[in-house]
């Protein structure tokens, strides 16, 4: 039983005792006790005043006292006013060590056949362009909520929606056909998702030198050049032919996008992220436009003379909305209604969560109500997963004008920078193993950065900062789990055979103690709320927590020996958490640095 269910039992017992009034154990407030205050869980006696008749200094005192009476692991309390902090006793502390150290899992909890399923889709990039910062963000966040689910005992399907059809797609294959001379990744000697990246930039400059041309020559505002812009128009006709199934145009688009999915592939394993289920909006789109069409039977959605179809969502306070266009093409809406009818066809899904960036707050709000409208009793239960954009120093990244932060350039940069940052401590390495410490550094860096942040906040990422060693950074962690190695290493025989049955955990190594003992907490807390930032920063907080022991405390030069037994299994205990910790943040722990 942990800490916190004993103290609420015994709490309730000695109101029952003291006072011969009933309390559930689970009404009892028990939380960690404030740093200016002696012991280490508080608990709160105003509730009890009604039945102790007494004044809350009092009310605290009685119960502190009995609880040292009746309850073993309550070693001794103070009372300040209502509240009541408890000592918890120093053999208690050891045995929990004991306890934790024998349960490998301590902190997951294991999926059975009952579990519910959840389904995550996350990255859900376009085929014209290569991953980018913000993809970055998308990608590890998804990951990271996927396995903090899965350590709540969540069944998960971790999925990928690429949008492979549509306008962007045909200006990249526009751009080719014209200025592209049979360009290929291998004769460029690029990523397939660069080499499409470069045509869709290309796009844009010439179709702005158009723009700016046709307004120049006939007078024409910005909006009026960008309707009458040829340029613009054979993209259009470009994407009418694909949807009607044109050979030469399907079989350009087939070849572009198989040299995007294997720079993207690239990538994704160079990250660390994956997917148990890949759709395409090729392929489900049409699932979505025969809904629509459906939905204008069933008097949801309406054609206008154009032949374009809307919902109207005024009842809902909204707008109306856009679902196929006047040339029958289809828009985002329309093949996320088709995905997640195919989602719900293919798996058995209890709660399907979108990690979609908060710009698409709306789209998400409109989806829900058009999939209840459908008939789809999920549709009110979709999960939009919003979260803040994230900016570098110089600004925000515009894919159109080719100023975005490419995700390959970015993780290059961010293991270059963990290369300068410990080329001292490189030095004596094999340069293989040197390069291999440097990449987990480098995009443990990345990832600790971009997810300590509470998702729902816009952030700034400053590559420089987040290989500093010494802040609430990625490295900073990996220091400290390479440093215990480092000790465990050295005391390995020790801490094989070694007792510490006799030792008695002083204040700090308690502390450390009860830090570990919060983990599965904070790894249920992480999953109520969708927060891989929790994960972190309990990560952060332990590793400091324990730099201090570090710091304070001989651990392979003490002369007791059950003290030094207790310090190397607390040491070895610390690192096992923080590596469990971090594996939650898709983080790799170097074993020395």
């Amino acid at each position: 039983m942990k800490i916190e269910e004993i103290i609420a039992q015994g709490v309730a017992d000695a109101v029952k005792a003291l006072y011969n009034t009933e309390i559930d154990p689970v009404s009892v407030q028990v939380s960690p006790t404030k740093k200016d205050f002696e012991g280490h869980l508080t608990v709160v006696v105003f509730p009890f005043l009604k039945a102790s008749h007494k004044a809350p200094e009092a009310t605290a005192c009685e119960i502190g006292q009995w609880l040292v009476d009746h309850v073993p692991a309550i070693d001794r309390y103070n009372a300040v006013k209502g509240f009541l902090n408890l000592s918890v006793s120093a053999e208690f502390w050891r045995n929990l060590l004991h306890e934790i150290q024998a349960d490998p899992d301590f902190g997951f909890t294991a999926p059975t056949e009952d579990s519910e399923l959840v389904m995550v889709e996350y990255s859900s990039p376009n085929t014209n362009k290569p991953l980018h910062l913000g993809h970055v963000r998308n990608n590890l966040l998804g990951y990271s909520l996927s396995q903090i689910l899965k350590a709540n005992g969540k069944k998960v399907v971790k999925t990928n929606i690429v949008n492979d059809r549509g306008i962007h797609i045909c200006k990249s294959m526009l751009a080719w056909k014209k200025w592209g001379d049979g360009a290929t990744p291998e004769s460029a000697g690029k990523k397939g998702d660069h080499l499409i990246g470069d045509f869709y930039v290309l796009f844009d400059k010439h179709f702005k030198e158009e723009v700016k041309r046709l307004m120049e020559e006939k007078s024409l505002t910005k909006e009026e050049a960008e309707a009458q812009s040829p340029l613009m128009q054979e993209a259009r006709e470009m994407l009418r032919r694909w949807e009607a199934a044109d050979p030469e145009v399907r079989n350009l688009w087939k070849m572009m996008n198989d040299w995007v999915y294997a720079g993207f592939d690239e990538t994704y394993k160079r990250l660390g992220v994956d997917f148990d289920k890949i759709y395409y909006e090729s392929d489900t789109y049409l699932e979505g436009k025969d809904l629509v069409l459906s939905g204008i039977e069933k008097g949801i959605m309406y054609k206008k003379e154009d032949g374009s179809v809307w919902a109207d969502l005024t009842p809902y306070g909204l707008d109306h909305k856009l679902l196929l266009r006047s040339d029958g093409t289809s828009v985002y809406m329309t093949q996320d209604i088709g995905t997640a009818k195919l989602r719900y066809q293919d798996y058995p899904i209890d709660k399907m969560i979108y990690v979609v960036g908060n710009e698409q707050n709306y789209h998400f709000q409109v989806l829900s109500l058009l999939l209840d409208q459908l008939g789809f009793k999920w549709g009110k239960s979709l999960t939009h997963f919003s979260y803040g954009m994230v900016e570098l120093p110089e600004g925000k990244m515009k894919s159109r004008e080719g100023t975005v932060v490419d995700a390959d350039d970015l993780m290059d940069t961010m293991i270059a920078n963990a290369r300068e940052a410990s080329e001292a401590r490189f030095k004596d390495m094999p340069a293989e193993e040197a390069a291999e410490i440097a990449r987990m550094v480098g995009l443990g860096a990345l990832k600790y950065f971009l997810l300590k942040v509470d998702p729902k906040k816009n952030m700034l990422f400053n590559p420089k900062e987040s290989i500093d060693f010494n802040g609430n950074t990625g490295p900073f962690l990996q220091y400290t789990y390479a440093r215990i190695r480092s000790v465990c290493r050295r005391a390995a025989e020790e801490l094989d055979s070694c007792s510490y049955r006799d030792s008695e955990p002083n204040e700090k190594e308690q502390i450390l103690i009860q830090k570990i003992a919060d983990f599965p907490a904070v790894v249920a807390d992480a999953g109520r709320n969708y927060s891989p930032a929790v994960i972190a920063n309990y990560c952060y907080d332990l590793a400091k927590e324990y730099n201090q022991f570090y710091h304070d405390y001989p651990i392979l030069k003490e002369e007791n020996e059950a003290t030094r037994c207790l310090r190397l299994n607390l040491s070895a205990l610390v690192a096992r958490t923080l590596r469990d910790g971090v594996s939650l943040l898709g983080m790799e722990m170097p074993e020395r640095m």
